[in-house]
């Protein structure tokens, strides 16, 4: 009985802890180190991701927006590249001043960022 509770509570807080820090991203100097390429967007219409950036990893959202930038492409989820055409870019986004504006416009580019 012992090995199923400390089985279960393991069980617990991995799925806690993978899901909580999945916004980590890392701004890559080179496309070719990326998981994703991606625009920013000058109105948050022509976006399919509007973007709060959080100060500590521990806001981070589970795929709503909600970004923390880390200091080390090991410590994030994922690596990202700005692009300076949106016509090279995978991922359009919006930077927002409101963490409540934060979440996807266009659902169909979500599977990017899981």
């Amino acid at each position: 009985m012992k090995k199923i509770i400390l089985l279960f509570g393991l069980a617990i807080s991995f799925l806690i802890s993978s899901n909580a820090f999945s916004q980590k991203v890392f701004s890559c100097d080179s496309k070719y180190d990326t998981d994703v390429k991606v625009w920013v967007a000058d109105s948050k219409y022509d976006a399919d991701l509007i973007v709060y950036k959080v100060t500590s990893q521990y806001d981070a959202g589970d795929n709503n927006g909600l970004w923390f930038f880390c200091d080390s492409k090991y410590d994030a989820k994922k690596k990202i590249f700005f692009v300076d055409s949106k016509y090279d870019a995978d991922l359009i986004i919006y930077f927002a001043d409101s963490k409540y504006d934060a979440g996807w416009q266009k659902t169909n580019k979500k599977q990017l960022m899981y």
